[in-house]
């Protein structure tokens, strides 16, 4: 069993408060886990977004499948009911959230979380869902919380 310390490591951040960013850690957690069409990820969006639900899904799928492509290193997640966050899911998240406003800043970001320097097609999908988001009324905004 893990000390406090060694979890700390592992899971050094809390989770968001930000509603949207809640949504996309808990579905990106969800296909992690169970796969890019897990039902309850599914179920999540449509909860949230109403008949709405499939172009954020649709391009949270592609999000996930790209990361997965483009990374040389594997992309560590949490279980769904832990209440912290890896580092990777911090990359994630914030890589979205920058991905409009500060590209430049979100590529840094797609470099830490895939080991690869040529992240444009990753880029764009965070770009693309940060978008759906912020059309449908729930911006990818706030950052995460260290401990």
């Amino acid at each position: 069993m893990l000390n406090q310390q060694e979890m700390m490591k592992i899971l050094p951040y809390q989770v968001p408060k930000s509603r949207a960013q809640m949504l996309i850690l808990y579905c990106v957690r969800r296909m992690g886990a169970w796969g890019l069409h897990d039902a309850m990820a599914a179920n999540a969006m449509l909860n949230n977004f109403g008949l709405s639900y499939q172009r954020p899904l649709i391009l949270l799928r592609n999000y996930m499948q790209e990361s997965a492509k483009t990374s040389v290193k594997r992309i560590k997640i949490a279980p769904c009911c832990c209440r912290r966050a890896t580092h990777d899911e911090k990359n994630m998240l914030t890589i979205l959230a920058l991905s409009l406003d500060n590209p430049h800043k979100a590529t840094s970001h797609l470099t830490l979380l895939t080991g690869m320097v040529d992240n444009m097609r990753l880029l764009t999908c965070a770009q693309a869902l940060s978008a759906a988001f912020t059309d449908l009324g729930h911006p990818i905004s706030s950052q995460m919380q260290d401990d």
